[in-house]
């Protein structure tokens, strides 16, 4: 690496770890992308649409947030997460499929936490439930939202019974720790 590129780097916050990763990398941080646009002047079904299209497309997250617009005018603002790489295609995404007329990206960097599916039993059958895992130590459990409401519907049992039942059962049973992985990022797990 050469004097420039090292001054560079140290001036944008990216340094080098003597392994050679880029300091945020080696500390679990990921690089993303940042799209945003805001729309005042759209059928709200056409943004539910564009939210869809971008996770089936590989967004990371795509959300929006109630904002007030010029003129006091009632809007929306956009935000799409995305892997820098897949930038471009995304902002072409939310230039084609909605009515605003551009979009900004920006970088962020963000940490994520390991995540892993366990399988609990409850008294109407299994629910998947995802667990958030950092330093050895799990942090959080949520039951599978679409296992519980499967259940409730075919049960006929309210589905804040069937949340109730999974999160009990697993506190009975609790998984093992993952294996120690330092520094990775995995990703939630398509199903």
């Amino acid at each position: 690496m050469t004097l420039r590129e090292r001054l560079r780097d140290w001036l944008l916050g990216q340094r080098e770890t003597e392994a050679g990763e880029s300091a945020p990398e080696a500390a679990g941080l990921e690089s993303i992308t940042v799209i945003e646009a805001e729309v005042d002047d759209s059928n709200p079904e056409w943004l539910g649409y564009a939210g869809e299209r971008a996770l089936e497309l590989g967004a990371l997250d795509f959300f929006y947030t109630p904002v007030v617009m010029k003129k006091n005018r009632p809007g929306a603002l956009l935000t799409l997460l995305a892997r820098p790489e897949d930038a471009e295609r995304f902002m072409g995404l939310l230039l084609a499929e909605t009515t605003t007329l551009g979009v900004r990206q920006y970088s962020a960097r963000r940490r994520v936490l390991e995540r892993r599916w366990a399988q609990v039993e409850t008294p109407w059958g299994p629910v998947r439930v995802k667990e958030a895992w950092s330093g050895g130590q799990r942090l959080n459990s949520a039951p599978e939202y679409e296992d519980c409401r499967a259940i409730a519907r075919g049960a006929g049992v309210p589905l804040k019974e069937v949340y109730a039942a999974a999160l009990a059962s697993h506190r009975e049973h609790p998984a093992a720790p993952p294996p120690d992985r330092q520094h990775s990022n995995p990703k939630i797990e398509k199903q």
